[in-house]
């Protein structure tokens, strides 16, 4: 999953990353309100976090320009303690969750689970496909009960089929979301990871749907 974080505060746009990037996800990020609209106006993302006091253009013109745009990923807006016109603003704008500052880091990435999980239909912590359970708390996986051993890559390849469950994803799709903007993105690793992920599962719930993606679902047999 690709999250943006795009707040002005050195220390705390770090912070924020370093947990989102141990937590599992690719992040890429901003520092003021102008090059956060680009971003967000120009590159796929899963969630955005946006702070509400933005230099170049406030947070809450970002989102509206979003959204006047049909951006529709979950915005996760950043707000002052004693600001509640702030969440006010920010939820008539469009935003679908906020938290207020000071807050623990714990707390966004809960609520940055919840709000990816809804947008993809989900509404437990735990997605399960046939014989594999994902745990988007835990950042693990399980086929059978049995503990998969997969590398960040084959994670986020596995979490972001899983919760796009039953629906043909493309390989141009799976890129922009496995990876950050930075990255030297090459679509046939893809095939790589796919092929890899198979092995893992040892099940036949990943389908190559000729000229247009992949699609995970459970095995007729568990259906």
């Amino acid at each position: 999953m690709r999250i943006l974080v795009v707040e002005d505060d050195v220390n705390l746009n770090r912070q924020l990353v370093e947990a989102l990037q141990e937590a599992g996800y690719v992040v890429d990020k901003a520092f003021d309100g102008e090059e956060g609209h680009f971003l967000g106006d120009t590159e796929p993302y899963d969630a955005v976090i946006l702070d509400i006091g933005l230099p170049e253009m406030d947070g809450i013109t970002v989102l509206e320009k979003w959204r006047a745009n049909a951006r529709v990923m979950p915005v996760l807006i950043l707000t002052a303690r004693d600001r509640w016109s702030d969440k006010v603003a920010g939820i008539d704008a469009g935003a679908d969750d906020y938290v207020t500052k000071p807050f623990h880091v714990e707390e966004v990435l809960a609520r940055i689970r919840a709000l990816i999980r809804r947008a993809a239909g989900h509404a437990s912590s735990e997605i399960v496909c046939g014989p594999v359970l994902l745990d988007t708390k835990s950042s693990k996986a399980t086929v059978n009960g049995t503990a998969l051993k997969l590398t960040s890559h084959e994670y986020r390849l596995l979490s972001y089929l899983m919760h796009h469950m039953g629906e043909v994803v493309s390989r141009t799709e799976l890129v922009e979301h496995l990876y950050d903007q930075d990255f030297d993105r090459d679509s046939n690793t893809i095939e790589v990871f796919v092929g890899r992920l198979r092995k893992k599962i040892g099940v036949d719930m990943i389908e190559t749907v000729r000229g247009l993606g992949y699609r995970i679902q459970a095995p007729a047999d568990a259906r």
